[in-house]
């Protein structure tokens, strides 16, 4: 049995981002077709709505560009991913570059001026911990 892989649904060309948009990814939709992939939305599991105000991380927050803090939805969307991945026994994800959710290596800072730090999302922390390899659609 091949190993299943925790994807974005934005990268199967599911219109789930901010913007009601996606981000399609060949690689995904590959992982997908094979039967390995576990498409994920954490931001809708953890019950915003699509399309939804931009939203950064700034410091232990995420915060959208309205200015409210929307980290409970966040953090739910995280656990409730995770949850997924786990059932289905996941060793890696392919996740969507930059988000305060899946990012993994690079997100926003915070300003909503599109400048990029060093860092990853809730989702791809949480995944980290568990010892889930993780990579964004980037490389």
């Amino acid at each position: 049995m091949e190993p299943k892989i925790a994807i974005s649904l934005c990268l199967l060309g599911i219109d789930c981002n901010y913007a009601g948009g996606n981000s399609l990814c060949e690689k995904a939709v590959e992982i997908f077709k094979s039967g390995r992939g576990v498409p994920v939305c954490p931001e809708q599991l953890g019950g915003l709505p699509t399309p939804r105000i931009p939203a950064e991380i700034q410091g232990d927050r995420v915060i959208n560009r309205m200015g409210e803090d929307v980290t409970i939805q966040f953090r739910k969307g995280a656990e409730e991913a995770v949850r997924l991945a786990r059932l289905a026994g996941c060793t890696g994800a392919l996740l969507k570059s930059n988000s305060p959710s899946c990012g993994v290596g690079q997100i926003y800072d915070g300003t909503f001026t599109g400048t990029l730090i060093d860092g990853d999302g809730l989702f791809a922390i949480e995944l980290k911990k568990l010892g889930i390899e993780v990579e964004t659609e980037e490389g």
